[in-house]
């Protein structure tokens, strides 16, 4: 089925991320650009570089044809696509990424407010799999708030907890949890299963597992297993920028059957 987003909802959240990070890099100097992030190879400049690169690409722009076969973290095909227009503006200066940064969103905000509904409801290619233009656009949010939460890291600054934006990231993350509990996790047949995230956004996922794993709506009283955790460190074990293992009953509270409750935790990643 195809996944209807409410358009003018979510590029109103794409607007306010895009000037999070404008915000945020508007006053870097170089060693601040170059500083390295949690994402193997990648600066802040090169964070950046990746949220331009894939704007370009959605403004109709051909991935420049350069060499990263070098490149010793690129890992698989995504990779290596994203790595073609970072490594393309490796060489640039970051006021230039900046800039460049500032055309395309601009650009790309312009085109989705023009966009009739029809076309942003059709279904089409997202990083998820077919589903609508709408859907690949709340998986641009959520790309976008976690890459400027890399480089708030890697710059020493506070995490931005905008819990309107943090609604949207968690209805998007929402999606894959079905495969991290029943795939990667793999909870036993049976397992009722708790993830509550706590923060600037309280939220619980309950997950049972049967022939396959889903989301269940009405909240199990009695579930097998439960972790608790922070909604930004949640979000950074999702997105693979963690390991779970130094948060274990401190920042990550299990509780039910304690075997499975780590092995979940441990298996949260579902990015590429």
């Amino acid at each position: 089925m195809t996944t209807i987003i409410d358009r003018d909802a979510i590029v109103a959240l794409l607007r306010r991320e895009f000037d999070a990070i404008e915000a945020l890099c508007r006053d870097l100097d170089p060693a601040d650009w170059e500083q390295p992030t949690c994402l193997p190879g990648w600066t802040v400049k090169d964070n950046l570089s990746h949220i331009v690169g894939t704007e370009l690409m959605l403004d109709g722009e051909q991935a420049p044809d350069v060499d990263v076969a070098h490149l010793d973290h690129v890992a698989n095909d995504i990779g290596t696509f994203n790595e073609l227009w970072v490594e393309s503006m490796r060489p640039l200066p970051g006021e230039e990424v900046l800039r460049r940064f500032r055309e395309v969103t601009g650009r790309r905000l312009a085109s989705l407010e023009a966009m009739d509904r029809d076309t942003f409801d059709a279904e089409g290619f997202t990083p998820a799999g077919p589903d609508s233009y709408g859907r690949f656009m709340r998986i641009r949010h959520f790309d976008c708030y976690l890459h400027e939460h890399d480089m708030r890291e890697a710059l020493g600054r506070e995490d931005r907890p905008d819990a309107e934006q943090l609604a949207a990231v968690l209805d998007e993350v929402a999606t894959g949890l079905g495969y991290v509990v029943g795939k990667k996790a793999g909870m036993p047949a049976g397992a009722r299963v708790r993830i509550r995230v706590t923060g600037a956004l309280q939220r619980d996922f309950d997950v049972e597992v049967g022939e396959r794993a889903h989301l269940v709506e009405e909240p199990f009283t009695d579930p097998t297993v439960q972790i608790t955790l922070p909604v930004l460190l949640f979000l950074r074990l999702g997105g693979g920028r963690r390991d779970a293992t130094p948060h274990l009953g401190t920042d990550i509270a299990l509780e039910g059957d304690q075997e499975l409750a780590r092995r979940l935790a441990g298996s949260l990643a579902f990015t590429i």
